[in-house]
């Protein structure tokens, strides 16, 4: 199958061209930086999302018949530019991929974008998008154009995946989260949480070529409260934590606090996404 991504050089991209060029599929690699090797992609092109006329030359070219889109812009934790690539980037790409006559788009979402609730969302729980903090509620809009452009592919798989661990991402030695939980500074209250590791993100994508269409949950099997990963995390950097940590939290009955949850930090479900087959190597953030 030929397969174009866009943000091969990412997080996920990284992992997931490596294993499409492993499943034998042939890879076309975008990236705003040709100089930067991308390990398995057939082809590495030269291309910026928001050069809309570029994306088109460069997709026709790849003779495309999946385009992933894997596009983020955090590096800088600038929550803005992130929700520009996802209006405006999702727009150009899928555009791009329409006019290339491409049959299937699968676009990376989010699983913490969804209304508030007390139980693990699914994919049928509306997004939130009336939420009244505007912070969130810009976030949750531009989700939800990404996702709603993503539809206008023939086939599209919107992945909602939880929040990313594992190596090269914000939750490991050396970066952000471990510098938080050195100073002290994560969360401690009852909020809940799924995560994902970044490997288990990676199979999930190479799996969604042959789901049906539809938005899926990657995420692990336990959503957690912030009162047992954080700690638990905590002691997996060699730090002592402010509690012990946990290794078998439940969903519910998050330990008393004072803190009241956040309505929304509700965790989500991934029973659709074992139904078609997946299921995480890293059951939980806490084995993980």
């Amino acid at each position: 199958m030929r397969i174009f991504v866009a943000g091969a050089t990412g997080t996920i991209g990284r992992r997931l061209v490596p294993l499409l060029a492993a499943q034998g599929h042939e890879v076309t690699a975008l990236t705003r930086h040709p100089s930067v090797g991308v390990p398995g992609s057939s082809a590495v092109v030269a291309g910026d999302v928001y050069d809309a006329a570029r994306l088109r030359e460069v997709v026709a070219e790849a003779r495309a018949e999946v385009v992933i889109h894997q596009l983020t812009d955090l590096g800088a934790r600038d929550f803005a530019a992130n929700n520009r690539i996802r209006r405006e980037g999702t727009r150009n790409l899928v555009d791009a991929a329409l006019a290339a006559g491409v049959r299937r788009v699968i676009s990376q979402s989010i699983a913490w974008a969804y209304e508030p609730g007390d139980t693990p969302a699914d994919e049928d729980t509306p997004l939130d998008l009336q939420a009244a903090d505007d912070t969130r509620r810009a976030t949750v809009e531009a989700v939800h154009a990404l996702e709603t452009i993503t539809a206008e592919a023939p086939e599209w798989v919107v992945l909602r995946y939880g929040l990313f661990y594992g190596p090269g991402t914000w939750y490991t030695a050396g970066a952000l989260m471990a510098d938080l939980a050195a100073a002290g500074k994560l969360p401690t209250g009852p909020d809940i949480t799924s995560f994902v590791h970044v490997d288990d993100a990676a199979t999930a994508t190479a799996a969604a070529l042959t789901w049906p269409t539809g938005p899926v949950n990657i995420v692990d099997n336990t959503p957690a409260p912030a009162s047992t990963w954080a700690p638990a995390f905590t002691h997996s950097l060699g730090l002592t934590p402010n509690t012990p940590p946990s290794t078998t939290p439940p969903y519910a009955g998050a330990p008393a606090d004072s803190t009241p949850r956040t309505p929304w930090a509700r965790g989500a479900s991934n029973a659709r996404a074992r139904a078609l087959g997946w299921s995480p190597a890293h059951p939980t953030c806490f084995s993980g």
